[in-house]
């Protein structure tokens, strides 16, 4: 049996396929991100000439390094794909993403692309999102107030501002993460709409309709492509 590790490199390998020569991309962050990544420098330096806009800074700093082409999404216009990994996939394809904080550039590089393909390990496989704590990204003035009308709206059943060392977690976007816990989400499409309508949310970590294909990867080496309707 593979270890995690060895689960993600095969997916993120697995998914390089998908990028022809040419193509502007987005690339998307996190540790099963972070393969597909490594294995795209290698084609790079094997010759394969494509563009890529990150969806993070650590991204497209680590993408940089491998000698991948970098561009601003500004620049590069609609995008082929977005390949990105996620938090949780419901049966549905309906996503929770943002556990490292990127899921606002994560959305809008994902919203610029004519496909999201997600890639995963088969543990990211739920039959019904919100075991995962949901990330709200917010702006710092006010946050509070936000957790206040979640908490009188009872949307959640606990809300923690994101921390790293005793400090609130900045975003690259010099935003605060808010991190919205449930036993389960029983609506995600209303409950993405009622957190937007809140002043101060800038976005949050539902992925509602946005991917019709995720490869998926299990313990005993199989990669499956699962597709959406």
């Amino acid at each position: 049996m593979l270890s995690r590790e060895e689960i993600k490199k095969n997916v993120g390998i697995y998914a390089a396929g998908l990028v022809k020569p040419g193509m502007a991309i987005g690339l998307g962050t996190g540790t099963t991100a972070y393969w597909l990544i490594k294995e795209l420098g290698a084609r790079v330096k094997e010759g394969l000439q494509i563009m890529v806009i990150p969806t993070s800074a650590k991204t497209g700093q680590l993408a940089k390094e491998l000698g991948i082409a970098v561009s601003d999404l500004n620049a590069a216009g609609e995008l082929a794909l977005t390949i990105d990994g996620a938090d949780e996939i419901d049966p549905e394809g309906q996503l929770i993403k943002g556990g490292g904080g990127a899921l606002l550039q994560e959305k809008i590089v994902a919203a610029a692309s004519r496909e999201l393909v997600i890639i995963a390990d088969s543990s990211k496989q739920v039959d019904q999102l919100g075991k995962f704590p949901l990330p709200v990204e917010v702006i710092p003035f006010g946050y509070k107030q936000v957790i206040r009308q979640i908490n009188q709206q009872g949307l959640c059943s606990k809300v923690i501002l994101r921390q790293v060392n005793g400090y609130p977690f900045i975003t690259d976007h010099s935003h605060y993460i808010l991190d919205c816990e449930f036993v389960k989400i029983e609506d995600a499409s209303s409950l993405n709409v009622l957190l937007h309508g809140i002043p101060g949310v800038v976005e949050t970590g539902l992925f509602i309709h946005m991917t019709k294909r995720a490869i998926i990867g299990y313990p005993d080496g199989r990669v499956e492509v699962t597709m959406y309707k």
